[in-house]
């Protein structure tokens, strides 16, 4: 096994680990769902917000994913659905989303609740997926919700263009034989677009395909509360 984990950049704690920094970004991500909400495109609204509270290019990006309209919020919680709603669905699962997420979170990296509900990080594919330490219990959590929820299927749904995803989709169908799991793993060339048009249930925390899939299930949240797992989290927005 090597020794990669996906923690914190070596600054982040500047960026993100006092409490001015939390309220900076908190502040911004008010003033962008305000904008957002008038119908500002996102890239403008998070240009004049980051120039107006000197935000650096990770907090930046923090902002994008942690902000939403008030219409986006609304629509995507009315299409949430509940673990008990899972029982014998059938469940796609955005694999380099959710896989990078929780290994990102069992490495202490630094992780944000949006207005949404939904976490993210600051981690990315960048065209090549690097297996890390966190990798296989990532799987494992994946695998007691599975078990938890009574899914009848999931559905590993990763990007074929990028590379080792092959490598990835035969660890995930590994462990689905070994402990007899009813598990498929596809790649596919857009994978967001085919998770957005399926009429299956969604896991992922990727806001376009929230914005457009049937319904969806926050499987992050429930991993945290579930399995009691430690997070360096940080909430971007007030209650």
């Amino acid at each position: 096994m090597n020794n990669r984990n996906r923690g914190k950049n070596t600054g982040d704690d500047a960026l993100f680990g006092s409490e001015k920094q939390i309220s900076k970004l908190k502040l911004a991500v008010q003033d962008m769902q305000y904008l957002l909400t008038r119908g500002y495109a996102e890239k403008a609204a998070s240009d004049l917000i980051g120039n107006r509270y000197r935000l650096k290019t990770r907090q930046i990006q923090v902002l994008r994913g942690a902000s939403a309209s008030e219409g986006q919020i609304h629509d995507r919680k009315k299409k949430q659905l509940k673990i008990s709603d899972l029982k014998n669905k059938t469940v796609y699962l955005d694999g380099f989303n959710v896989l990078i997420l929780l290994e990102s979170l069992l490495s202490e990296a630094y992780i944000f609740e949006g207005v949404d509900g939904c976490f993210r990080d600051l981690s990315g594919v960048h065209g090549t997926y690097k297996r890390v330490n966190q990798t296989q219990r990532a799987i494992e959590l994946v695998s007691a919700f599975f078990q938890k929820s009574q899914v009848q299927k999931l559905v590993w749904i990763f990007d074929r263009p990028v590379s080792n995803s092959g490598r990835i989709k035969q660890i995930v169908v590994d462990v689905a034989m070994e402990n007899q799991l009813n598990w498929e793993a596809e790649l596919e060339f857009s994978p967001d677009k085919f998770l957005a048009e399926s009429s299956a249930i969604i896991i992922s925390s990727d806001a376009w395909i929230l914005d457009h899939c049937k319904e969806w299930f926050n499987l992050i949240s429930y991993l945290i509360e579930e399995e009691n797992l430690s997070v360096n989290l940080i909430q971007c927005y007030d209650e």
